[in-house]
Protein backbone atom coordinates (compact mmCIF):
# COMPACT_ATOMS: atom_id res chain seq x y z
CA UNK A 1 0.00 0.00 0.00
CA UNK A 2 1.36 3.57 -0.06
CA UNK A 3 3.21 5.41 2.54
CA UNK A 4 2.41 8.83 4.13
CA UNK A 5 5.13 10.37 2.33
CA UNK A 6 4.18 9.23 -1.14
CA UNK A 7 1.06 11.47 -0.27
CA UNK A 8 2.37 15.09 0.80
CA UNK A 9 0.87 18.32 -0.96
CA UNK A 10 -1.57 16.27 -2.52
CA UNK A 11 -5.18 17.15 -2.90
CA UNK A 12 -8.02 14.81 -2.82
CA UNK A 13 -11.96 15.38 -2.71
CA UNK A 14 -14.10 12.75 -1.72
CA UNK A 15 -17.41 13.22 -2.75
CA UNK A 16 -20.15 12.38 -0.37
CA UNK A 17 -17.49 12.03 2.61
CA UNK A 18 -19.54 12.48 5.32
CA UNK A 19 -19.89 8.87 6.67
CA UNK A 20 -19.55 5.20 5.65
CA UNK A 21 -17.07 4.86 2.86
CA UNK A 22 -16.73 7.92 1.78
CA UNK A 23 -15.55 9.08 5.62
CA UNK A 24 -13.21 5.99 5.67
CA UNK A 25 -11.76 6.78 2.48
CA UNK A 26 -11.36 10.60 3.62
CA UNK A 27 -9.79 9.62 6.58
CA UNK A 28 -7.18 7.06 5.26
CA UNK A 29 -6.31 9.81 2.48
CA UNK A 30 -5.21 12.00 5.18
CA UNK A 31 -3.45 9.52 7.02
CA UNK A 32 -1.54 8.34 3.95
CA UNK A 33 -0.92 12.21 3.96
CA UNK A 34 -3.20 14.14 1.34
CA UNK A 35 -5.44 17.01 2.36
CA UNK A 36 -8.55 16.30 1.96
CA UNK A 37 -12.37 17.98 0.78
CA UNK A 38 -15.51 16.23 1.12
CA UNK A 39 -19.13 16.79 0.43
CA UNK A 40 -22.09 16.54 1.84
CA UNK A 41 -26.11 17.52 1.34
CA UNK A 42 -28.03 16.86 4.84
CA UNK A 43 -25.16 15.37 7.36
CA UNK A 44 -23.61 18.73 8.49
CA UNK A 45 -22.68 17.56 11.87
CA UNK A 46 -20.91 14.17 10.41
CA UNK A 47 -19.21 15.97 7.86
CA UNK A 48 -17.72 18.27 10.43
CA UNK A 49 -16.19 15.42 12.49
CA UNK A 50 -14.58 14.08 9.32
CA UNK A 51 -13.16 17.32 8.70
CA UNK A 52 -11.54 17.03 12.72
CA UNK A 53 -10.35 13.45 11.78
CA UNK A 54 -8.51 14.74 9.08
CA UNK A 55 -7.13 17.92 11.02
CA UNK A 56 -5.82 15.95 13.31
CA UNK A 57 -3.72 13.90 11.25
CA UNK A 58 -1.88 17.11 10.59
CA UNK A 59 -4.06 17.58 7.47
CA UNK A 60 -6.14 20.02 5.62
CA UNK A 61 -9.66 19.23 5.66
CA UNK A 62 -12.87 20.44 3.63
CA UNK A 63 -16.55 20.07 4.09
CA UNK A 64 -18.61 21.55 1.42
CA UNK A 65 -22.07 21.06 0.78
CA UNK A 66 -22.81 20.01 -2.71
CA UNK A 67 -26.02 18.10 -4.05
CA UNK A 68 -24.39 16.04 -7.26
CA UNK A 69 -27.93 16.31 -8.29
CA UNK A 70 -27.65 19.85 -9.18
CA UNK A 71 -25.21 19.64 -12.06
CA UNK A 72 -23.46 23.35 -10.98
CA UNK A 73 -22.75 21.82 -7.50
CA UNK A 74 -21.55 19.01 -8.77
CA UNK A 75 -18.67 20.15 -10.61
CA UNK A 76 -18.55 23.42 -8.41
CA UNK A 77 -17.02 21.02 -6.04
CA UNK A 78 -14.19 20.56 -7.93
CA UNK A 79 -13.32 24.61 -8.13
CA UNK A 80 -14.33 25.26 -4.81
CA UNK A 81 -11.65 22.63 -3.74
CA UNK A 82 -9.09 23.73 -5.96
CA UNK A 83 -9.80 27.56 -4.51
CA UNK A 84 -9.10 26.69 -0.68
CA UNK A 85 -6.90 24.03 -0.93
CA UNK A 86 -4.54 25.18 -4.18
CA UNK A 87 -5.20 21.87 -6.70
CA UNK A 88 -6.74 18.54 -7.39
CA UNK A 89 -4.57 15.54 -7.45
CA UNK A 90 -7.35 13.09 -6.00
CA UNK A 91 -10.75 12.53 -7.27
CA UNK A 92 -12.89 9.57 -5.38
CA UNK A 93 -16.51 10.05 -7.01
CA UNK A 94 -17.58 7.78 -3.91
CA UNK A 95 -21.65 9.62 -3.80
CA UNK A 96 -24.74 8.08 -4.80
CA UNK A 97 -28.18 7.06 -4.02
CA UNK A 98 -28.71 3.63 -3.35
CA UNK A 99 -32.36 3.09 -4.70
CA UNK A 100 -33.69 -0.58 -4.80
CA UNK A 101 -37.53 -1.23 -5.57
CA UNK A 102 -39.46 -2.62 -7.94
CA UNK A 103 -39.30 -2.30 -11.77
CA UNK A 104 -42.84 -1.34 -12.26
CA UNK A 105 -43.06 1.20 -8.68
CA UNK A 106 -40.38 3.32 -10.11
CA UNK A 107 -41.12 7.03 -10.96
CA UNK A 108 -40.39 9.51 -13.63
CA UNK A 109 -38.61 11.01 -10.69
CA UNK A 110 -37.12 8.36 -9.34
CA UNK A 111 -34.86 7.57 -12.51
CA UNK A 112 -34.09 11.17 -12.91
CA UNK A 113 -32.86 11.74 -9.32
CA UNK A 114 -30.78 8.33 -9.37
CA UNK A 115 -29.03 8.85 -12.77
CA UNK A 116 -28.57 12.79 -12.20
CA UNK A 117 -26.15 11.60 -8.69
CA UNK A 118 -25.18 8.07 -9.59
CA UNK A 119 -23.87 9.12 -13.31
CA UNK A 120 -24.03 12.96 -14.46
CA UNK A 121 -22.86 14.25 -11.26
CA UNK A 122 -20.37 11.81 -11.10
CA UNK A 123 -19.10 12.40 -15.38
CA UNK A 124 -19.29 16.51 -14.59
CA UNK A 125 -17.03 16.09 -11.44
CA UNK A 126 -14.95 13.99 -13.21
CA UNK A 127 -14.57 16.34 -16.21
CA UNK A 128 -14.05 19.46 -14.16
CA UNK A 129 -11.34 17.33 -12.35
CA UNK A 130 -9.58 16.26 -15.09
CA UNK A 131 -9.42 20.46 -15.85
CA UNK A 132 -7.03 20.91 -12.97
CA UNK A 133 -4.88 17.03 -12.91
CA UNK A 134 -1.35 17.28 -13.74
CA UNK A 135 0.12 14.28 -14.17
CA UNK A 136 -0.43 11.44 -11.35
CA UNK A 137 -3.64 12.76 -10.99
CA UNK A 138 -5.83 9.55 -9.94
CA UNK A 139 -9.93 9.62 -10.70
CA UNK A 140 -11.33 6.41 -8.85
CA UNK A 141 -14.79 5.86 -9.00
CA UNK A 142 -17.31 3.66 -6.59
CA UNK A 143 -19.27 1.23 -8.13
CA UNK A 144 -20.99 -1.89 -7.04
CA UNK A 145 -20.96 -5.44 -6.85
CA UNK A 146 -24.69 -5.43 -8.48
CA UNK A 147 -22.92 -4.87 -11.74
CA UNK A 148 -21.21 -8.24 -11.58
CA UNK A 149 -24.28 -10.42 -10.26
CA UNK A 150 -27.45 -8.73 -9.36
CA UNK A 151 -29.17 -11.55 -7.41
CA UNK A 152 -32.97 -10.95 -7.54
CA UNK A 153 -35.58 -8.58 -8.75
CA UNK A 154 -35.39 -4.39 -7.06
CA UNK A 155 -31.96 -3.57 -8.44
CA UNK A 156 -32.79 -2.24 -12.15
CA UNK A 157 -32.12 1.42 -11.53
CA UNK A 158 -29.14 1.40 -9.26
CA UNK A 159 -27.49 -1.46 -11.57
CA UNK A 160 -28.30 0.65 -14.80
CA UNK A 161 -26.82 3.48 -13.10
CA UNK A 162 -23.41 1.97 -11.73
CA UNK A 163 -22.78 0.08 -14.81
CA UNK A 164 -22.40 2.92 -16.59
CA UNK A 165 -19.82 3.76 -14.66
CA UNK A 166 -17.63 1.17 -16.27
CA UNK A 167 -18.01 2.70 -19.50
CA UNK A 168 -17.30 5.96 -17.90
CA UNK A 169 -14.04 4.98 -15.77
CA UNK A 170 -12.48 3.34 -19.51
CA UNK A 171 -13.69 6.22 -21.16
CA UNK A 172 -11.93 8.13 -18.89
CA UNK A 173 -8.97 5.92 -18.96
CA UNK A 174 -8.23 6.71 -22.90
CA UNK A 175 -9.19 10.25 -22.51
CA UNK A 176 -6.42 10.84 -20.14
CA UNK A 177 -4.03 8.48 -20.42
CA UNK A 178 -1.74 10.32 -22.24
CA UNK A 179 -1.87 13.20 -19.70
CA UNK A 180 -0.29 10.56 -16.87
CA UNK A 181 -3.96 10.51 -15.23
CA UNK A 182 -5.26 7.32 -14.21
CA UNK A 183 -9.17 6.56 -13.90
CA UNK A 184 -10.16 3.08 -12.17
CA UNK A 185 -13.56 1.73 -10.54
CA UNK A 186 -13.78 -0.37 -7.27
CA UNK A 187 -16.80 -2.66 -6.99
CA UNK A 188 -17.91 -2.93 -2.73
CA UNK A 189 -20.24 -5.52 -1.99
CA UNK A 190 -22.18 -5.49 1.24
CA UNK A 191 -20.78 -2.81 3.84
CA UNK A 192 -21.01 -2.46 6.77
CA UNK A 193 -22.46 1.15 7.03
CA UNK A 194 -25.39 2.96 8.50
CA UNK A 195 -27.24 2.81 5.03
CA UNK A 196 -26.61 -0.84 4.98
CA UNK A 197 -25.57 -2.45 8.50
CA UNK A 198 -24.83 -5.73 9.54
CA UNK A 199 -27.14 -6.25 11.59
CA UNK A 200 -30.04 -5.36 9.48
CA UNK A 201 -32.96 -7.20 8.82
CA UNK A 202 -31.02 -8.83 4.98
CA UNK A 203 -27.79 -8.77 6.46
CA UNK A 204 -27.73 -12.47 6.85
CA UNK A 205 -28.72 -12.91 3.53
CA UNK A 206 -26.25 -10.60 2.23
CA UNK A 207 -23.50 -12.26 3.68
CA UNK A 208 -24.41 -15.88 2.86
CA UNK A 209 -24.04 -15.11 -1.10
CA UNK A 210 -20.20 -13.28 -0.21
CA UNK A 211 -17.35 -16.50 -0.64
CA UNK A 212 -16.27 -15.47 3.10
CA UNK A 213 -19.60 -15.07 4.67
CA UNK A 214 -19.15 -11.56 6.44
CA UNK A 215 -20.17 -8.14 5.42
CA UNK A 216 -16.91 -6.15 4.61
CA UNK A 217 -15.45 -3.19 6.44
CA UNK A 218 -15.49 0.30 5.17
CA UNK A 219 -11.71 0.33 5.95
CA UNK A 220 -11.03 -2.41 3.50
CA UNK A 221 -12.73 -0.97 0.78
CA UNK A 222 -10.94 2.45 1.54
CA UNK A 223 -7.67 0.95 1.62
CA UNK A 224 -7.90 -0.19 -1.92
CA UNK A 225 -9.16 3.21 -2.45
CA UNK A 226 -5.91 4.85 -0.95
CA UNK A 227 -3.05 2.21 -3.11
CA UNK A 228 -4.95 3.35 -6.58
CA UNK A 229 -4.84 7.03 -5.65
CA UNK A 230 -1.11 5.88 -4.78
CA UNK A 231 2.13 6.49 -7.06
CA UNK A 232 2.89 3.31 -7.41
CA UNK A 233 -0.20 3.04 -9.56
CA UNK A 234 0.81 4.59 -12.68
CA UNK A 235 -0.03 1.75 -15.04
CA UNK A 236 -3.37 0.90 -13.76
CA UNK A 237 -5.88 2.26 -15.34
CA UNK A 238 -9.60 1.69 -17.14
CA UNK A 239 -9.37 -1.17 -14.42
CA UNK A 240 -12.51 -2.50 -12.34
CA UNK A 241 -11.57 -4.01 -8.86
CA UNK A 242 -13.78 -6.06 -6.61
CA UNK A 243 -13.95 -5.88 -2.39
CA UNK A 244 -17.07 -8.27 -2.58
CA UNK A 245 -15.93 -10.64 -0.05
CA UNK A 246 -16.15 -12.92 -3.39
CA UNK A 247 -19.84 -11.98 -3.96
CA UNK A 248 -19.56 -12.15 -7.77
CA UNK A 249 -16.92 -15.07 -7.80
Amino acid sequence: MTSQATMNSKVALVTGGSRGIGAATAVRLAREGADVAITYVSGKEAAEDVVRAVEALGRRGLALRADSADPEEAAGAVRRTVEALGGLDILVNNVGVGLLAPLESLSLADVDRVLAVNVRGVFLASQAAAVHMDHGGRIITLGTCMTRRVPGPGGTLYATSKSALIGLTKALARELGGRGITANIVHPGPIDTDMNPADGPSAAEQAAMTSVGRFGAADEVAALVAYLAGVETAYITGAEFSVDGGYAA
